[in-house]
C-alpha cells in the first residue's frame, strides 16, 4: 500500500492511502493477528514510494496481460534488464532513485515495443520525463488513452496541399484514436492540447520513413529543390 503522510502528533501519524484498504485481505496476510506496518519516508536518495508504486502498477498490468504472477513478472523484467544493461542486481526496496528511473524507463519501453496495454490509471501515471508522445507515434498508441492502432495526426495543418508534396520534417505530430481525433477537430488544436496538456512533437527522418509518412527519395527531392 502507498499513501501520503498527512499529520504527525506525538507517536501517532495519519496517512491518506492512495487506494482503499481491503481489511479482509490485510487480516489474511497478517494471519488474523494485529497487522504490523512499516513506514518508509523518501529521502531523495533511495527509490521513492511513488516510483515503486508506478513500477508495480506496470508490472501488475503486464502480469494481467501475460498470465504471470506479479512477483514472477518482476523477476523476469529484472533478468531482461540485467542482460541488456549489465547492471548489478538491485532490490526494489532500497535501490537508488537513478536505478529506479532507469528500470522504470526500461519497463515502459518494453511495454511499448511488445504492444502490452496499460490500464487507464497506469497510463495517466507515466512520468512527464518519459518521451511518451514519441513512443505513441512510433507504436500508434493514442497519447490520451493509450488505445492501439490509432491515427498519426498532423498538429500543424497541411491544408489542401497533397500530402506527397509536403515536407513533413517541418511539421509537428501527435497520435490519437478516432474518438480523440474527432474531439480535436471539434475543439480546435489549441484548446485540445490545453485540455489534455499534451505536446506535439517532430518526427526524425527515420521515424517518418518507418511510419510510411515520407520516403527517403522524397526527402532528397525536396533538398535538391532548395539548392
Amino acid at each position: 500500500m502507498f499513501g501520503k503522510l498527512k499529520a504527525i502528533k506525538g507517536d501517532q501519524i495519519t496517512i491518506q492511502l492512495d487506494d482503499e484498504l481491503n481489511m479482509y485481505r490485510l487480516k489474511r496476510f497478517a494471519d488474523s493477528k494485529q497487522p504490523t506496518v512499516e513506514l518508509a519516508i523518501a529521502d531523495g536518495r533511495q527509490i521513492s514510494p511513488d516510483q515503486r508504486k508506478k513500477i508495480f502498477a506496470m508490472l501488475r498490468d503486464m502480469a494481467g496481460f501475460t498470465g504471470y504472477d506479479v512477483r514472477d513478472m518482476e523477476q523476469w523484467m529484472k533478468y531482461f534488464y540485467y542482460a541488456k544493461t549489465g547492471t548489478e542486481t538491485f532490490s526494489m526496496s532500497d535501490c537508488s532513485v537513478d536505478t529506479a528511473n532507469k528500470f522504470l524507463t526500461f519497463i515502459l519501453d518494453f511495454c511499448f515495443d511488445n504492444g502490452i496495454p496499460f490500464k487507464t490509471k497506469t497510463w495517466d501515471s507515466i512520468p512527464d520525463t518519459y518521451p511518451k508522445a514519441m513512443q505513441c507515434l512510433r507504436h500508434r498508441q493514442c497519447i490520451i488513452c493509450g488505445k492501439l492502432h490509432s491515427d498519426i495526426d498532423h498538429f500543424t495543418p497541411v491544408g489542401n496541399r497533397s500530402r506527397q508534396l509536403v515536407d513533413h520534417r517541418k511539421l509537428y505530430f501527435e497520435c490519437l484514436c478516432r474518438e480523440h481525433h474527432q474531439e480535436r477537430h471539434v475543439l480546435g488544436a489549441k484548446s485540445f492540447i490545453e485540455k489534455y496538456h499534451i505536446k506535439p512533437v517532430k518526427l526524425s527522418e527515420q521515424d517518418l520513413i518507418d511510419l510510411h509518412i515520407m520516403t527517403r527519395k522524397r526527402m532528397n527531392e525536396i533538398d535538391e529543390e532548395m539548392i
